[in-house]
């Protein structure tokens, strides 16, 4: 059973947000090979000894504790204004992370003097439930971090991309990084399906190809002139230190802009947002690219 807590602004109102859909076929297979006859690797297990470096039970046997230097230089790069969150997103492909595991109670037994006493315990992933009422879960770029979130919790170190797997295997839409520290970013769902696919995550407000679709399907609504797609309003997020970063919020993260013809009414144009949206939510590219949008309403220049 999870251990769910609320964390402080890990999450925001999603308004438009696509419905949920069924994982992507590439990311299943990844969750139906694990605990298969190989590794991650695709190694096989057959014929492995147990000495040398294969008796090593994982990459990390040296680790100091500390955040990945990368990380460390795309956080500040966003701090300082000049980085981008696909930068900090980019970082985590090669870093490591730590997951939180807690100890449950399995099961009680009679002690001595009628006292219960523990008979099983259970390791249990740490889930978190974002303010939009989704699944997130906690990652720690450092153990220090990770202690002072929760002294109890034990350091599971991973790389970030099975972290976003775990995540996914979990049902978890978002990755928090760091939660409860100064600086607290948030993953949003497309960047960790990218991460657990290894892949370059761009953000959907900054993707040409799907600018290109929604407009595509845009243009089958004649009041509609142009289409503009903007960083939404939950994209920003802020530090400890009350400074605002461009990066690291969660959602909604696309803002589009409608640039529409003079003469609507209100009913007009509340069937035209409707319409779009759900011709938006069939596109495939949007379902996997897009976390949660809101839309803006302008007039188009004559």
């Amino acid at each position: 059973m999870d251990s769910t807590h609320t964390p402080d602004a890990t999450g925001s109102a999603t308004p438009g947000a696509p419905a949920p859909r069924h994982l992507p076929g590439h990311i299943a297979a990844a969750l139906a090979g694990a605990g298969g006859s190989t590794d991650s690797a695709g190694r096989p297990w057959e014929g492995r000894s147990l000495a040398g470096d294969d008796a090593r039970i994982h990459n990390f046997e040296d680790d100091d504790g500390t955040a990945d230097a990368g990380y460390l230089a795309a956080v500040g790069a966003l701090v300082e204004g000049t980085g981008t969150e696909a930068g900090v997103v980019a970082s985590l492909a090669t870093a490591r992370v730590f997951i939180p595991i807690i100890a449950q109670l399995g099961a009680e037994a009679e002690g001595v003097d009628g006292l219960a006493a523990d008979k099983q315990a259970d390791m249990a992933l740490v889930t978190l439930k974002a303010a939009d009422g989704r699944t997130a879960m906690p990652a720690f770029t450092s153990a220090e971090h990770l202690a002072a979130w929760h002294p109890e919790a034990r350091p599971v170190a991973v790389y970030a991309a099975r972290a976003a797997l775990s995540a996914v295997a979990e049902g978890a839409e978002l990755l928090v990084l760091d939660p409860g520290s100064d600086v607290t970013l948030v993953v949003r769902r497309p960047a960790v399906w990218a991460l657990a696919q290894q892949q370059e995550w761009i953000p959907s407000y900054a993707d040409a190809a799907l600018a290109a679709e929604m407009a595509a399907a845009a243009a089958g609504f004649p009041a509609v002139r142009t289409i503009e797609l903007l960083a939404g309003s939950g994209v920003e997020t802020v530090t400890g230190g009350g400074a605002v970063l461009s990066g690291g919020g969660a959602g909604p993260e696309l803002q589009v802009v409608l640039y529409l013809e003079d003469g609507l009414d209100a009913a007009a144009v509340q069937a035209l947002v409707s319409g779009l949206q759900a011709v938006w939510s069939q596109n495939v590219l949007f379902g996997e690219r897009v976390d949660s949008i809101e839309i803006k309403l302008r007039r188009a220049a004559t």
